[in-house]
């Protein structure tokens, strides 16, 4: 679509829309790039302003482009996909081809409440680690990680140097603990002002809040709850067509 159709029945903004993700698909728009003023799309192609507007905002709030103030409207990094499947950041991140990275937070060690025992099939008051860090790839801030770990599987892991390193693998390495399963819930969420700063966005943006149980020989040894960032952060999974039963014969 090069040009906006007064006839279809598509809302012209989303024309628009679709106009401009043709454009940064192409590279015509690189990463980076400054997307025309809205007075220049309005000329470009017979739009209001208020058109306009609509396609952009539309746009920024699918983080496909970002806002500089005084400056304009440019063209946001491609999203990455959050694998739905048990593997580390670290891993994950290694795999695409980016440097990943570990910066320490707090750590301690806290006896089980109620709802963390309930998670781990433990009693209350059983020894907890809980290690906190920033997860960074190629620098940028992408997510914090609140792991809870059973004390009693990784005895010192507080001691242990966890910076920009994968606690999966230093669980695997030090501890021979090798998780073969797992579950995972995800809900939206926006960030509080601690996570903000840590994650060098606004307090209030939309966030990934993850929580995952990880299980060793069908025990649940970590549960780890991580916030990420929703501008950086897309869902993606395969949809399979359930079998239809035939219908007996009589």
């Amino acid at each position: 679509m090069t040009s906006i159709d007064p006839n279809s029945p598509v809302p012209k903004y989303f024309q628009l829309r679709t106009i401009v993700l043709d454009l940064i698909e192409s590279a015509e728009l690189p990463v980076n790039a400054a997307v025309p003023s809205e007075r220049e799309l309005c000329q470009r192609y017979g739009l209001s302003r208020m058109t306009v507007r609509q396609a952009i905002d539309q746009l920024v709030a699918e983080g496909r482009l970002y806002r500089v103030p005084g400056k304009g409207t440019f063209v946001a990094r491609p999203k990455i996909e959050m694998p739905l499947r048990l593997v580390s950041f670290s891993e994950d991140m290694l795999a695409r081809g980016l440097r990943p990275g570990a910066i320490d937070i707090a750590r301690r060690t806290l006896p089980a409440t109620v709802l963390l025992a309930r998670a781990f099939g433990a009693e209350p008051g059983t020894p907890i680690h809980v290690v906190e860090r920033l997860r960074t790839a190629n620098g940028e801030p992408m997510a914090i990680e609140r792991a809870h770990i059973l004390a009693s599987l990784a005895p010192d892991l507080l001691d242990r140097r966890l910076a920009d390193r994968s606690l999966y693998g230093v669980l695997e390495a030090v501890y021979g603990l090798v998780f073969d399963a797992g579950d995972q819930i995800i809900n939206a969420g926006v960030a509080d002002a601690s996570d903000a700063r840590h994650l060098k966005i606004s307090r209030g943006s939309p966030v990934l809040l993850l929580e995952r149980r990880s299980y060793a020989d069908g025990t649940c040894a970590e549960l780890t709850m991580s916030t990420y960032r929703a501008d950086r952060y897309q869902l993606h999974t395969t949809l399979d067509v359930p079998r239809r039963g035939r219908i007996p014969s009589r």
